[in-house]
């Protein structure tokens, strides 16, 4: 019996998209109780826009606006194998990342009264794993369709978008944090930074 990767691509794919938008809607309700914020930076770069964009990602996929054919060897199925778990490892650390995070999350740009640093965990491999997760995933999507026009929408227009938000918020925590300046420099911004001995 062979795997029909096509249904498993929408299991996945579907599956990951509804985790992350309960924990998106789990960090609009838990978080966003009207909290004052001591520093604040409005961005055009938040969730309203990031959904968009995944709208528009969807629609690449959906209707198969640059996909490609390719021969399903078995370099192929590895690659698509390594994809699924690569989407599943980008759920996972966005939801871990947005655990970790709490009471310090926030649709905008915040730097409350009792923030806290947050280098444990997720954020002991990458600065941001909830920009980062995305990043990843949206690879691994435009990989296991073969859509080339979804891995450069990813390349040209979010990950952009979200390198710019990512700067922004480190402005803040830099004048926030003494200690953010070293962090930075000892772990990556979207990918694990491997230090070689």
């Amino acid at each position: 019996m062979s795997l029909n990767i096509p249904l498993v691509n929408s299991i996945i794919t579907s599956i990951a998209f509804v985790v992350i938008v309960l924990a998106v809607l789990i960090d609009f309700i838990e978080n966003h109780s009207g909290r004052k914020a001591k520093k604040e930076k409005k961005s055009w770069v938040e969730t309203g826009s990031m959904f968009v964009f995944f709208f528009l990602f969807y629609f690449v996929i959906r209707f198969k606006v640059g996909t490609f054919s390719f021969p399903i060897n078995s370099l192929a199925i590895f690659e698509i194998y390594l994809c699924w778990f690569v989407i599943v490892l980008g759920t996972w650390f966005n939801v871990a990342g947005r655990i970790t995070l709490g009471k310090n999350w926030a649709n905008q740009i915040k730097i409350y009264k009792n923030h806290t640093l947050k280098t444990e965990g997720v954020y002991s491999m990458v600065r941001h794993p909830l920009y980062a997760s995305l990043i990843w995933i949206f690879y691994a999507c435009s990989i296991i369709y073969f859509n080339v026009a979804a891995f450069f929408l990813n390349t040209l227009v979010f990950v952009p978008m979200m390198y710019y938000r990512a700067k922004q918020e480190e402005k803040l925590l830099s004048e926030q944090f003494k200690n953010y300046k070293a962090y930075q420099k000892g772990v990556g911004m979207f990918v694990p930074k491997f230090k070689i001995r």
